[in-house]
């Protein structure tokens, strides 16, 4: 199917675009007025564009309904501060009770249930119960248009965090096992990181990675390995060699009772080194690959 954006209506091409760009983070935005009204609202255009200078980007977009703007908006473009407080996944339905149309006068902070805390640098005040909060100036707020569904890029540059002990590790780093992240999908969708679902992919490093195109022929035409197995397997910088000092029980048994069917014994091995490259280990997967050599 091809979906043709410009034909459609703004609730239909919202609806596509939120649902295929996902999951997205969440900004819970504390701001304030010049009457000194403070505003708490969440925001899932959202995300960090730049360490040095580290700037964040939100986007409070025109409503597609109405084409009326959000509280957040008129906040800081009169004070141009804003805490950007992280959602998880303890706070996420009192973070969607503080997104409700609340008349501007009312403090969301006591609606939703949560707690203010003085900022350090700036006017608007911190979410207690979040376990990391950004305190950041905002550099420019760009709109994108003036229709309902347009956005509003709050550009800020972030001033200070202030991060809970409780999710940092011995180094004093934020542990990403600790803090139990959530995220906007489409619709009424979100989803929840956590142990369960968190994984590790190593990130090539100065020395490039053989690539795919380089893999032996069985390799790179097995019907066992995934496009994620060639792409660990091709991420080595040079092409293994036979270790003779390799030592692994499956592998012998695999020669034993396959010794008199090949093919058998290379699907076998695929099998075992798919295994083995789930379980992050690529150089025992090549090893496994490189035995019938």
């Amino acid at each position: 199917m091809i979906v043709d954006l410009a034909t459609l209506t703004p609730v239909q091409r919202q609806n596509y675009l939120q649902y295929a760009v996902a999951p997205r983070p969440v900004c819970f935005a504390s701001t304030i007025d010049s009457a000194g009204r403070v505003n708490l609202s969440p925001f899932s255009f959202f995300n960090l564009f730049s360490t040095t200078p580290p700037v964040l980007i939100f986007s409070p977009s025109r409503r597609v309904r109405d084409n009326t703007t959000k509280h957040t908006l008129h906040n800081v473009l009169e004070v141009p501060e804003v805490v950007i407080n992280i959602v998880d996944y303890d706070m996420v339905q009192q973070v969607s009770l503080a997104s409700c149309e609340y008349p501007k006068e009312v403090n969301e902070f006591v609606k939703a249930g949560f707690t203010e805390a003085p900022a350090r640098l700036i006017r608007p005040p911190r979410l207690r119960e979040s376990k990391i909060n950004i305190e950041c100036k905002v550099l420019e707020v760009k709109p994108l248009g003036q229709e309902g569904g347009a956005g509003n890029l709050v550009i800020c540059e972030a001033l200070c965090m202030h991060v809970d002990d409780t999710i940092l590790d011995e180094k004093k780093m934020i542990d990403q096992r600790r803090i139990h992240h959530i995220a906007r999908l489409g619709g009424d969708w979100y989803c929840k990181v956590d142990e369960q679902n968190l994984f590790q992919v190593e990130k090539p490093n100065t020395q490039l990675g053989i690539g795919i195109d380089a893999l032996p022929d069985p390799i790179r035409n097995s019907p066992i390995l995934s496009g994620n197995d060639l792409g660990q397997l091709a991420n080595v910088h040079e092409l293994p060699v036979v270790d003779p000092a390799y030592e692994d029980d499956r592998l012998k048994s695999i020669f034993q009772y396959y010794s008199v069917s090949p093919d058998e014994m290379e699907k076998e091995l695929h099998v075992y080194a798919k295994q083995l490259l789930k379980e992050g280990k690529v150089a025992a997967a090549w090893q496994v690959l490189l035995a019938l050599n």
